[in-house]
């Protein structure tokens, strides 16, 4: 182009002269945005309804019992701590499965991901801001009952050095989930961009491999093979955590004959779980180094 056709438009454009507040800011924004969006908020109505509704039903439980065991002024609560979230296991799976998908397949499916890391946030600000608000949603999922039971136990007036015990080994055994329940959801939601397989992949994942465990460990027991109980409950999320809670923290099993794990073998459990959230991270990272190019 000769010299005297070149022209230098100025289209208003100025300068930023703010703050730039770097990764940090732009992780803790995305960790802030994905939680507030696992229960709808700064989303549509539409988006509220099936979060909140969920969040409720694991409430109202606890808030009867509470109600029941004031009422009747019993002693003890009519289920441990650690045993609530084995008991709502379905609800769990339920919102993991919905908010999931939600947090990381529409990026995929829109191709949003390269343009989160054309600012200053790299791969492991975008996993672990995803990962820590899928385990955070969670946690506030399962520990609100807990707290809820909590509250009506000292109201009813039990002893509150067992009740704050058994709480604090609720909360430690509803982190550990959120941490491997979360981990889980979001490897499976992150796999496809489409959302519908997404969710039956989350599903699979938690309730099948549940279903399958618990009729096997019965087989198990009632053929008089009890020794290998505790070894099947190896092969499913939830009844990692049973095993793991049955070890260390004092729980109730679910397994058949409620012959729970031992310490030797909760050692076990616990590696495995540690495996997973581990392992959970890295394939996401695996994954979000393609996506992101």
């Amino acid at each position: 182009m000769s010299a005297d056709l070149t022209q230098i438009h100025n289209i208003g454009y100025r300068n930023y002269d703010g703050p730039r507040l770097g990764r940090a800011y732009a992780r803790r924004s995305l960790y802030s945005q994905s939680l507030r969006g696992s229960y709808g908020l700064g989303r549509s109505a539409k988006s509220k309804i099936l979060p909140m509704i969920l969040f409720a039903v694991m409430c109202v439980p606890a808030a009867i019992m509470v109600a029941v065991a004031v009422a009747t002024k019993s002693n003890d609560l009519p289920v441990e701590y650690t045993r609530y979230a084995i008991f709502t296991q379905a609800l769990i799976a339920l919102y993991l499965a919905a908010q999931a998908p939600q947090s990381v397949s529409r990026d995929l499916r829109f191709k949003t991901v390269p343009l989160y890391f054309s600012r200053p946030i790299e791969r492991f600000d975008y996993v672990v801001a995803k990962y820590g608000a899928m385990a955070s949603a969670l946690f506030i999922l399962t520990a609100a009952p807990l707290l809820v039971l909590y509250i009506g136990s000292l109201l009813a007036k039990m002893d509150f050095a067992d009740q704050t015990k058994g709480f604090g080994q609720g909360l430690v055994s509803v982190a550990l989930l959120s941490l491997l329940f979360g981990g889980l959801g979001l490897v499976m939601a992150a796999l496809t961009p489409r959302r519908g397989f997404g969710v039956a992949a989350v599903i699979a994942t938690l309730t099948i491999t549940y279903g399958a465990v618990s009729t096997v460990q019965a087989i198990a027991f009632e053929t008089g093979s009890s020794g290998a109980v505790q070894w099947l409950g190896l092969f499913s999320p939830i009844t990692l955590i049973d095993g793991v809670q049955t070890a260390f923290l004092g729980a109730t099993t679910s397994f058949p004959g409620s012959a729970g794990p031992s310490a030797g073998v909760g050692v076990v459990y616990l590696l495995v779980v540690l495996a997973l959230i581990l392992g959970s991270y890295a394939v996401l990272m695996r994954r979000y180094r393609k996506v992101g190019l």
